[in-house]
């Protein structure tokens, strides 16, 4: 079943791949690249989801993996334990296969656990820089 939550998102068609971050929550995900934000709904049943979004450039830079901007993506994928793959393609372009594997986000601690004492800045244990010879 395709949880609620955040996924890292590795996705690929024969002209490039790329990665991004896509949250899912009750039947609606979003999320983006470098260039790309995303929006959509998706649908589940058992362990089969299916999805509709909109893929829109939200900054310049290379191109996207489908070779253009401003699309509409529709998906069909299996989740299966905790990763989800998806195939697909875009309405633009239409003979493009579009494969995603969404891997759920693991939470991490920005800090260390305050029980720990910090450690001591030694400036001695700095790398030495050369001498500089006069002439």
């Amino acid at each position: 079943m395709l949880k609620n939550g955040t996924y890292a998102a590795w996705f690929r068609t024969s002209l490039a791949d790329g990665t991004g971050t896509v949250h899912v929550a009750d039947g609606r995900l979003w999320g983006s690249d470098a260039i790309m934000r995303y929006d959509g709904t998706y649908e589940v049943d058992g362990e089969r989801f299916s999805v509709v979004l909109t893929a829109t450039r939200h900054s310049e830079g290379h191109q996207t993996v489908f070779g253009t901007d401003d699309l509409v993506v529709r998906l069909e994928g299996l989740a299966s334990g905790t990763i989800a793959t998806a195939t697909g393609g875009a309405d633009a372009v239409p003979d493009l296969a579009f494969e995603v594997t969404l891997i759920p986000s693991q939470d991490v601690t920005p800090e260390p656990p305050p029980d720990l004492p910090m450690p001591k800045f030694d400036p001695g244990k700095l790398p030495k820089l050369p001498k500089r010879s006069s002439r």
